[in-house]
């Protein structure tokens, strides 16, 4: 058990630095622009490892038009020189749920509503620039996979559902310029 505990100890980069020296407070400046509400942390977990956490949250509905949806995204991440500061790449899962429609992007999303749910996972790299002692910026995009199960109505406020269906997605799944506040 020892020698387990050792090889995962020297693995993840771990030797001789307390858990939770660093944590750190952010705002994706990408998603302030669309009008999503976001925040996030970010903890240290040893010299080149941190656990990213960001949630979103949009609460629109005007009129006929729907734009609502909330998303929690967790991502482990490893720095090439030491956390918050530099090149990292990162493994990401996501869950959210969704209510779209009414909107004028094409036909379908114009006269139809889309609500459901989608989960699954990616790959990310991402950069972060030391601005001064506590503040950061991050740029990160990240691909993946996401599995959507949704139901189509019409637009309408108690409309029938006209399909039920699941399908799979594959292409971008993050994408931020995030600033970056250090709690030390």
């Amino acid at each position: 058990m020892k020698k387990i505990l050792a090889i995962l100890i020297f693995t993840l980069g771990i030797t001789g630095v307390s858990f939770g020296q660093k944590f750190a407070v952010k705002n994706n400046l990408l998603y302030d622009l669309t009008t999503t509400l976001n925040a996030g942390v970010e903890i240290g977990l040893g010299t080149r490892w941190t656990l990213d956490a960001s949630g979103n949250y949009i609460p629109w509905k005007f009129g006929k038009v729907r734009w609502k949806h909330w998303l929690v995204q967790p991502e482990f991440r490893y720095w090439f020189c030491e956390r918050f500061n530099g090149h990292f790449i990162g493994v990401h899962g996501h869950y959210a749920e969704y209510n779209f429609g009414g909107i004028g992007f094409n036909h379908n999303l114009r006269h139809h509503r889309y609500q459901g749910h989608l989960y699954g996972g990616g790959i990310s790299y991402g950069y972060q620039w030391i601005l001064n002692n506590r503040w950061n910026l991050e740029a990160t995009l990240g691909v993946g996979y996401a599995r959507l199960h949704d139901k189509k109505y019409p637009i309408a406020e108690c409309g029938t559902v006209i399909r039920e269906k699941g399908r799979n997605y594959w292409g971008p799944t993050k994408i931020g310029i995030t600033i970056v506040y250090i709690i030390k």
